[in-house]
């Protein structure tokens, strides 16, 4: 028997159905509410309210799980690759070692940007920040790739995931050559997607570039760990968007904006700010553990805790054994990573902060090992940005496949009735 929520509104019952998810998650169906009764929810932030239905993410913040297509995120970062998980994540299956290899195969073919793109990353100063120059870049594909992708198109959609694969990659990295006035990189087909990350990055035509295995691992598993999150505000942007029948280049653009803020995809960034102001400070970390619990005080903590997780951020668990390879592999000694050790050494033992289940989550321990590469801050998000791009896809494929009208969320009016026009004269 299906289930059905009963709301009483101005003398008035009215019925609505009950609609159940696979992990036992319970929404009432409030599409017809407005026709009903006149009248329409209130939701700021809409953290009660679901967008959609969808069968990418299942993620339960008070266990602490975070599952793509049913596997577990603990599972995924084990034994998986980036591609694979994307390949994954995009189709809804994990793929044959002949599906995979053809994956990368494909995108290699369009991992090649037009010349022109240099033209416009030209326009930009060296102190644009790398998230502007990135959703600029996203923007302008669409310029060089007119062609509108046919969602009910399986061949057309492929491609369409390919190329998005294969050159956002690229000018992602580009924002940092741009910043750090090196010449601009190719993707090699010859070596991996992560390895092309490194490369891209970080070799110069000055000499050799040895690619670390170690490094490549961690930056593997934090690209998995990023793919997708269900329905935050960057995806939830580039369903939006898409809603419009935008296309994938302009939809994901968008959604490199929304992940730009720094309560978002920013988070990672603001965790080494945070250490540098410590260091500036004399590097006492116990002083701002003390700080951190003093409820009179405005100082807040970042990296520990989860908006969404009310327990250990899963992702934690696997990226701080992927951080502790990472600085014991390069032997980095940098005052402000031992700050980063010290507070999170203290804070897990420290019963304050293990009674409110505010442990280190995956930003703290990404920006640990973004720092120890080397990597500006003002780089993290795009960092993130590249994890994240297939969950974008498969969002907006998803979205579109599914036929979702466009968004059009209402409001309340609490501004002036009508009021009479006042002459210019008697104002």
């Amino acid at each position: 028997m299906s289930k059905t929520a009963i709301l009483e509104f101005d003398g008035n019952k009215y019925e609505f159905p009950v609609i159940v998810g696979s992990e036992n998650e319970a929404a009432i169906d409030i599409e017809k509410l407005r026709a009903l009764t006149g009248a329409i929810t209130l939701d700021p932030g809409y953290k009660n309210s679901g967008s959609c239905k969808s069968d990418i993410t299942f993620l339960d913040g008070e266990e602490g799980i975070l599952r793509y297509r049913g596997y577990a995120i603990e599972d995924l970062a084990d034994k998986a690759n980036f591609l694979e998980v994307s390949y994954l994540v995009i189709f809804g299956e994990l793929p044959t070692k002949e599906q995979l290899t053809q994956f990368e195969t494909d995108i290699r073919r369009y991992t090649l940007v037009n010349e022109e793109m240099k033209n416009i990353i030209d326009g930009f100063p060296k102190t644009a920040h790398p998230m502007g120059v990135l959703s600029s870049l996203t923007s302008a594909l669409t310029a060089f790739n007119p062609k509108v992708v046919n969602v009910e198109n399986e061949k057309e959609m492929y491609e369409a995931v390919c190329k998005t694969m294969g050159k956002f990659l690229v000018i992602a990295t580009w924002t940092y050559r741009k910043m750090m006035g090196y010449p601009l990189n190719y993707y090699d087909n010859t070596i991996g997607y992560v390895e092309n990350f490194m490369q891209l990055m970080f070799k110069l035509p000055t000499g050799p570039y040895e690619i670390n295995p170690v490094v490549v691992d961690a930056l593997d598993k934090l690209f998995i760990l990023h793919a997708d999150h269900e329905q935050n505000c960057s995806t939830s942007t580039v369903r939006i968007v898409g809603s419009s029948h935008a296309g994938l280049f302009a939809s994901i653009s968008a959604g490199v904006s929304a992940l730009w803020g720094p309560l978002h995809g920013g988070a990672n960034q603001a965790v080494l700010e945070m250490l540098e102001e410590i260091q500036k400070d004399g590097g006492d970390a116990d002083k701002y553990l003390a700080k951190a619990k003093d409820k009179n005080d405005p100082f807040r903590l970042m990296g520990f805790g989860h908006r969404v997780y009310k327990n250990f951020d899963p992702r934690a668990k696997i990226i701080k054994r992927a951080a502790d390879e990472v600085l014991a592999t390069l032997g980095v000694n940098d005052p402000i990573l031992n700050i980063a050790k010290k507070l999170e050494e203290s804070a897990l033992q420290d019963e304050y902060f293990k009674s409110r289940n505010l442990y280190p989550n995956v930003d703290f321990y990404s920006g640990i090992i973004y720092r120890a590469l080397g990597i500006p801050t003002d780089m993290f998000t795009v960092l993130f940005a590249i994890g994240r791009l297939p969950g974008w896809i498969a969002q907006w494929k998803e979205m579109r496949v599914n036929k979702e009208p466009i968004g059009r969320p209402r409001q309340v009016y609490t501004g002036h009735p009508l009021r009479s026009f006042i002459p210019m004269d008697k104002r």
